[in-house]
């Protein structure tokens, strides 16, 4: 038979454990909030040791048709997406060049014309690759298509994404399944810094065929479990100034405005730098604000 006495000492035992537990909650990160699958877009969040799927709720507006002078590049990235969404084997994309040419903003357009087919865009962070495993078990089951996107992708010597990248592009016993790709913009085709001293590495053979080293293959590597290579250039004045056109179009002017436009426009790219489509567009709404 219980005392009044063993009681007292449960009860205060049983206090003092809610108090502990208390603390650590306190301390310990909320649990990730239930995924909306009914989004277009999502970011991959991580707080801690746990990562979740954050659905994007205002989508910047982009189409295809207002990407000009990337014609070639549209095309191979757009049938890519098709077959992907039709169930045909598909690749995965690495998109290099020039800033400013309309590397992502093609994947945001293909979300805008393919989404009503099931497409959906997963926006990761590169420090956040060693996740893709769990992003992959997350959608695995899932009836829509999935594009894992990392923009301005590059990696510095030991950084931790990038063997996660390398097994999820080409190389883990565990299969990505048939409802994700890969979709990644670089500055860099090889994604990783090359250095002059790697060339001494190279083996030259007696029969004169020459071995890169170690070093180098390991770097190339990675960019080639990128099925599809697409390169992206500055554009040339004339298209550039198409480009200023239909931003301006876009934002109500009229074909004199335009004309008149004109020599702002080259100006603005002598300010810049750079003759893109970021800064063609850039300058159309600094004109048609002060001119419309």
């Amino acid at each position: 038979m219980e005392t009044p006495v063993a009681d007292d000492q449960l009860q205060a035992l049983m206090s003092r454990a809610m108090g502990v537990l208390a603390q650590l909650e306190a301390w310990l990160p909320p649990a990730p909030p239930a995924i909306d699958w009914t989004a277009h877009a999502y970011r991959w969040q991580r707080r801690g040791a746990r990562g979740w799927l954050e659905a994007v709720r205002r989508i910047a507006p982009i189409h295809l048709d207002d990407l000009q002078h990337v014609d070639r590049q549209k095309a191979v990235l757009e049938r890519n997406t098709r077959a992907f969404l039709d169930g045909k084997p598909a690749n995965n994309v690495l998109m290099t060049g020039a800033r400013g040419t309309g590397k992502s903003s093609l994947v945001r357009a293909l979300l805008d014309a393919h989404a009503d087919r099931g497409l959906r865009l997963i926006e990761i962070d590169k420090s956040d690759l060693g996740d893709l495993g769990q992003i992959i078990e997350l959608i695995h089951d899932r009836p829509e298509r999935y594009i894992v996107f990392c923009d301005d992708l590059s990696f510095e010597e030991g950084e931790a994404g990038y063997k996660a990248l390398k097994s999820a592009l080409d190389g883990s016993v565990a299969s990505p399944g048939d409802n994700l790709l890969i979709y990644a913009t670089s500055n860099r085709r090889h994604l990783m810094p090359e250095y002059m001293h790697e060339n001494l590495e190279a083996k030259h053979q007696p029969d004169g065929e020459i071995h890169p080293g170690e070093t180098v293959e390991e770097k190339i590597s990675l960019s080639e479990r990128f099925g599809l290579w697409l390169s992206f250039y500055p554009f040339a004045q004339d298209d550039y100034l198409d480009i200023v056109g239909h931003w301006l179009r876009a934002h109500g002017c009229n074909e004199d405005q335009i004309q008149a436009a004109r020599t702002e426009a080259l100006q603005w790219t002598l300010e810049r730098g750079s003759r893109s489509g970021r800064v063609a567009r850039q300058f159309a709404r600094d004109w048609a604000a002060r001119h419309v």
